[in-house]
């Protein structure tokens, strides 16, 4: 990794797209700093290291997760990228059911540019709506219920307004800046900007590690949850590629005057097909809980979520539903992003085959059942990856801001992963520039 760095260092035309991307991320995080107008910088502060210190540091872990603790503080960037991972799954889910969208996926690029735009456009939606929202709740004194400073000065119409357009404005500069990553720097923007703000957070909650127990105490526990850290992320990079190859062979066929055709192939299944999704949706499902009790802190309801769904990690009730949930959607997404039917249709209109298995529905069923066998593996390498701050908190007495969480290691390895291939890749094409040249 290291030599493939100093490899992209010394070609400038990387060197300038490294560069470029590193300035972006510069931008990007400037702006998680700088507040919303209206906000009382010093009180809102306080409520934030209160609020994710305390008892309620459950109901606001999901919240700190994808803006790098922007959001908390109200920034401009306070939304992050989260209106547009949103948005992305939204039009993604909406592909299997509505036919318009089915029809422009199918169309390539020229119908990928329309989703965007639907993309673009449901993700400023739901900017408004979740600005509208933490406005809301920070003008009336919901969105830190332990903390009795006011984070606002003034509760005027024109200021809410002011700060419900300071956020939605945020969100579509980054949505700007995610697409200027990726059309002229290196990786996919949007994913740079997600590791971007989950690695924002890791020296305060590294150090809060070593601060939370006295003397040489602290530093040892330190060292053990560093290395700890590194092994789970070595064996997630192993699982991450992890894969099964099914081999596709293509018989000859005559176009024209031209013999084609007649090579061998495989279809990569791998053994995590649906990646990061399923761990989202389940903490998403289980963030709505704890957003009701921010909203309603009193109550018996209020006090069974806090006692039982609250994400405290030593709540068996939670850590049940939790791998229930993702179990689920693990075989919920990878059912509606993989169809074996269509790659079916698709190998025989081309005249591929799977040796020793049929054309048609014996193609289906063995795809079918290949994939199930992978899922169930999959589903449960996700449920283990979650219960990672559990065990730190049981094991080790972390906080909710454990550092090496399910949701942020994934993404981390995932984004890195994906970016070290991109990077790679370019450096190939130059090598193989060089030797022709």
């Amino acid at each position: 990794m290291i030599s493939a760095f100093l490899n992209a260092f010394r070609s400038p035309d990387l060197r300038k797209k490294i560069l470029f991307t590193l300035m972006i991320l510069v931008i990007f995080r400037l702006g998680a700093s700088v507040p919303t107008p209206n906000v009382n910088i010093s009180a809102i502060q306080q409520c934030a290291a209160d609020a994710t210190t305390g008892d309620t540091a459950g109901a606001y872990a999901m919240i700190n997760l994808f803006s790098g603790g922007a959001l908390l503080h109200l920034s401009v960037f306070a939304l992050g990228i989260m209106p547009y991972i949103t948005a992305s799954i939204i039009l993604q889910l909406l592909t299997v059911v509505i036919p318009h969208l089915e029809n422009l996926k199918q169309e390539g690029s020229t119908g990928q540019e329309t989703i965007t735009k639907y993309t673009r456009w449901v993700t400023i939606v739901l900017a408004v709506l979740q600005a509208t929202s933490f406005t809301m709740l920070a003008v009336s004194g919901q969105l830190y219920s332990s903390c009795s400073q006011a984070v606002v000065y003034d509760r005027g119409i024109f200021s809410i307004v002011v700060m419900i357009l300071t956020m939605t404005a945020g969100t579509s500069l980054i949505m700007w800046l995610g697409e200027l990553i990726t059309d002229r720097g290196v990786g996919n923007g949007m994913s740079i900007l997600i590791f971007t703000q989950i690695a924002a957070r890791f020296p305060s909650s590294m150090w809060a590690i070593r601060t939370a127990h006295p003397g040489n105490q602290g530093w040892l526990l330190l060292v053990v949850v560093v290395a700890v850290g590194l092994l789970v992320m070595a064996g997630v990079v192993f699982v991450e590629q992890a894969q099964r190859r099914i081999p596709v062979q293509y018989a000859k066929r005559m176009v024209g005057n031209r013999l084609m055709g007649g090579s061998s192939t495989y279809i990569p299944l791998k053994v995590n097909q649906a990646g990061v999704i399923p761990v989202i949706f389940a903490s998403s499902i289980l963030y709505l809980p704890s957003l009701y009790t921010v909203f309603r802190p009193t109550g018996k309801v209020s006090e069974w979520i806090a006692a039982n769904l609250a994400g405290t990690g030593d709540s068996l009730v939670y850590n049940v539903v939790y791998l229930l949930l993702i179990i689920f959607f693990t075989y919920f997404y990878v059912a509606i992003t993989f169809d074996p039917v269509e790659i079916s249709d698709n190998m025989r209109k081309y005249g591929g085959f799977i040796p020793g298995i049929r054309a048609g529905k014996p193609t289906e069923n063995y795809l079918s059942y290949v994939l199930s066998r992978l899922t169930a593996p999959g589903s449960l390498y996700l449920a283990l990856i979650s219960l990672i701050p559990t065990l730190a908190i049981v094991l080790l007495g972390a906080d909710q801001n454990f550092p090496f969480g399910g949701t942020s290691l994934l993404i981390m390895v995932g984004v890195g992963l994906d970016t070290m291939k991109q990077v790679e890749s370019q450096l190939h094409q130059h090598n193989y520039e060089g030797f022709l040249s």
